[in-house]
């Protein structure tokens, strides 16, 4: 059973059927939210998500990025991403007919840990190009 569906842009339907959500800055011990700290979170996700998924392919979805009206510190201004981490896989019908299905695993960042479903999800994410980047499975 899917935690949820979304309808792509390109109307194409796909379901959810695995979500693993964290804390964007969860055991951020010492610094502060900044460029430096966000690029390396947001590489680290994506490589924990290609090492848990290895036989599907992984696609990042460019986060927000928030510049609040700070005072920069050591490491130049202080930059925010959203408060969740998520890595998703969706899956959805073949691209080729004679295969059985289509998989993505997805990494994304949002602002509250909710299941991404219905019509409120974040237009980043429900501009997935599905065509070019998700792969066939035979079962």
């Amino acid at each position: 059973m899917p935690l949820g569906h979304i309808v792509l842009l390109s109307g194409r339907s796909i379901r959810l059927t695995e979500l693993r959500m964290s804390s964007t800055y969860g055991g951020m011990l010492e610094g502060y939210p900044c460029k430096r700290i966000n690029d390396l979170k947001v590489s680290y996700l994506q490589r924990q998500a290609e090492h848990a998924f290895p036989s599907m392919p992984v696609h990042l979805v460019p986060p927000s990025r928030e510049c609040p009206d700070e005072t920069a510190g050591a490491f130049g201004p202080v930059e925010l991403l959203p408060s969740v981490a998520c890595v998703g896989v969706f899956g959805s019908t073949a691209l080729d007919p004679a295969m059985d299905g289509s998989t993505l695993v997805v990494v994304w960042f949002q602002p509250a840990p909710e299941v991404p479903a219905g019509e409120d999800v974040d237009p980043a994410l429900r501009s997935i190009r599905w065509e070019e980047l998700a792969q066939d499975y035979e079962l």
